[in-house]
């Protein structure tokens, strides 16, 4: 019946910031960018490297995220990824913070949490598997790596 998750709709309060941090710092791919003139609203899909997809709509003065206490709804998205330091390191030279790693007590998997410009919580989940899926996320550190 499901498949899989094709996509996840945000709403972000600053259209320009918002784009470049999903782009240029977390590496996404645009597949298409779209400004609605009847809603004074861009709306920008963006790719990850295994096909899945983050619709990014602006709208002008959106209410703010209830974060805490925890509301009902969408609670945070993750990302899987293959070297969490290394990915942790590269957010921190961007200037993003991460909460400090923990231990999914059910699967032994480490994970940390960041947020996105308009707070929204973040999830970096460890996954290593034979063949890794790589973003541009990563091509920063690699050239880092071998460049010195």
């Amino acid at each position: 019946m499901l498949d899989a998750i094709h996509h996840c709709a945000i709403i972000c309060s600053n259209y320009q910031v918002t784009k470049h941090f999903y782009t240029q710092i977390l590496g996404l791919t645009v597949i298409a960018e779209h400004y609605r003139a009847e809603r004074d609203s861009y709306k920008l899909d963006l790719a990850l490297p295994d096909g899945s997809q983050i619709e990014l709509f602006s709208f002008a003065h959106p209410p703010t995220r209830s974060t805490s206490p925890e509301a009902c709804g969408l609670r945070h998205l993750a990302f899987s990824v293959c070297d969490l330091d290394q990915v942790i390191a590269y957010l921190q030279r961007h200037d993003i913070s991460c909460e400090s790693v923990r231990v999914d007590p059910y699967t032994q998997k480490r994970f940390t949490f960041f947020k996105d410009p308009d707070d929204l919580p973040l999830e970096l989940y460890e996954v290593r598997s034979a063949q890794p899926l790589q973003s541009r996320l990563f091509k920063e550190s690699s050239a880092i790596n071998h460049s010195v």
